[in-house]
C-alpha cells in the first residue's frame, strides 16, 4: 500500500476509535467484538476487577490471555482503552510488567487514567503497567527496546494497519529469544478487492483490513517466525446488506494464533512430558488446535514444537526427553504446516459444534454480537 493511503488509513482509524466510538454500542458488526475461547476462573476473576469505564470501551474479537504469565514482561499492540492490558497487570503479579502501545489520545486518555484505580485494587505498592502513544507499525520508534518483552499480544488490531508486515517485523524485534506474539485477530477467506480496502467503515470495524490466513503465514516465515499455531476461532457473520453488496461472498472469521521468535539453534524430533504445574491448567494444556498435553502423558512432538517447549517461558513446564525414534505425532496426526480457520469452522458445524456468537464481556457493559 501506497504511503499516502497508508496514511489516509491511518487517520481514519485513529478518528474512528477516538472520535466515533465511544462503546460498543457505536459498533456496526460484531467482528471487533466476537468472542474469545471459554474462560478460566483466574481470568475471570481478573475481568471482574476491570473499571467499567474502561471495559465499556473495549473493541478486542478473542481472548489474549495465554498461559503462564507471572512475572513476564508483555506488550500490547493496540492496547486502546487499556482493558486487556490491566487484565494482565494482575495475572502478571507485581513483579511482572505490562505496556500498552497505542496511536489515540482518546483511547490513551481513558488508560492512563485508570492506572491509580487498578494498582490500588490488586493490592500493589507501584503500578505494573503503563501506556505509551506510538504506532504498531514503528514499535521500537516510540521509545521500547528490543528483545525485551516475554510476550506481545494484540487483539483485533493488526487488521487495522495498512502495512502488516512491518508489524511484525517490529514485534520479531522487540521479543526475546523464546518470546511469543500471542494474538487474535480477522481473517478472510480470500483476497478482497481493492474496492473494500477503500471503506473506511469497514475498515474501522476490522473487516476490510482482515488478513488473508494464507498471507500470515508467508510474512511470518519471511520474517522468521515460527509457523502460526491456531488456538481458537469464531465466526464473524456479515448481517448488514450494506455490507453484504461491498463484500459479496467472503466469509471472515475471527482467529487467535501463536507465533515464537525460536534460537537459531533447532532441537530434532523428541518426547515431551507436561507436569501439570501451569496455574489453571494442572490436568491438561490445550498448547493448539492440534496439541493437548495431559500431566504425565509422553508425547512426541516435532523439531519446531521441542524447540518452542525448551527455549520459551515453557520449559519449566515440560521435560524434554531425548529425540524421539518414532516418526508419528502421536494421536492428532502431524501438524499440518497451514492451520485454515475456515476448514476449522466447517469442521466443527459438520460435528454440529460450530462455536456462536455470543456475550464478549462479563463486567456490567456487556454487548451480545
Amino acid at each position: 500500500m501506497a504511503d499516502e493511503e497508508s496514511d489516509r488509513v491511518l487517520e481514519s482509524v485513529k478518528d474512528y476509535y477516538g472520535k466515533v466510538l465511544q462503546s460498543r454500542d457505536d459498533l456496526k458488526t460484531g467482528a471487533c467484538i466476537s468472542p474469545g475461547k471459554t474462560l478460566s476462573k483466574h481470568i475471570k476473576d481478573a475481568m471482574a476487577l476491570v473499571h467499567v469505564d474502561v471495559e465499556s470501551r473495549y473493541y478486542g474479537c478473542g481472548l489474549v490471555i495465554p498461559e503462564m504469565l507471572e512475572d513476564t514482561k508483555i506488550l500490547d499492540l493496540g492496547s486502546g482503552s487499556g482493558r486487556d492490558c490491566f487484565i494482565l497487570s494482575k495475572l502478571v503479579g507485581e513483579k511482572g510488567q505490562v505496556t500498552g502501545l497505542d496511536m489515540t489520545d482518546e483511547q490513551l486518555d481513558v488508560a492512563n487514567k485508570y492506572i491509580e484505580y487498578h494498582t490500588t485494587t490488586f493490592g500493589y505498592k507501584k503500578p505494573n503497567v503503563n501506556f505509551v502513544k506510538g504506532f504498531i507499525e514503528k514499535i521500537t520508534d516510540a521509545g521500547l527496546s528490543e528483545n525485551f518483552f516475554d510476550i506481545v499480544i494484540s487483539n483485533c488490531v493488526l487488521n487495522l494497519s495498512p502495512d502488516k508486515r512491518a508489524v511484525l517485523r517490529e514485534t520479531f524485534k522487540v521479543l526475546k529469544v523464546g518470546g511469543e506474539l500471542y494474538f487474535s485477530d480477522v481473517y478472510c477467506d480470500r483476497e478482497l478487492d481493492p474496492e473494500v480496502r477503500k471503506h473506511e467503515v469497514l475498515w474501522g470495524e476490522c473487516i476490510a483490513g482482515a488478513l488473508d490466513w494464507k498471507t500470515l503465514f508467508a510474512l511470518s516465515e519471511e520474517i522468521g517466525f515460527s509457523r502460526p499455531r491456531l488456538t481458537n476461532v469464531t465466526p464473524v457473520p456479515i448481517e448488514k446488506d450494506e455490507f453484504k453488496k461491498v463484500l459479496g461472498d467472503a466469509k471472515f472469521c475471527s482467529a487467535t494464533y501463536r507465533l515464537f521468535k525460536l534460537p537459531t539453534e533447532k532441537k530434532k524430533r523428541t518426547n515431551v512430558v507436561y507436569n501439570g504445574e501451569i496455574t489453571a491448567n494442572p490436568e491438561a494444556l490445550v498448547f493448539d488446535h492440534r496439541h493437548t498435553f495431559k500431566t504425565q502423558d509422553i508425547k512426541s512432538v516435532d523439531g519446531e514444537l521441542a524447540t518452542i517447549l525448551s527455549s520459551s517461558r515453557f520449559c519449566d513446564a515440560f521435560d524434554i526427553q531425548p529425540p524421539a525414534t518414532s516418526s508419528c505425532c502421536g494421536a492428532g496426526g502431524c501438524p499440518d504446516p497451514k492451520d485454515d480457520p475456515f476448514e476449522f469452522l466447517a469442521k466443527k458445524e459438520a460435528e454440529g459444534n460450530l462455536p456462536k456468537p455470543a456475550c464478549c464481556s462479563s463486567g456490567p457493559a456487556k454487548k451480545c454480537c
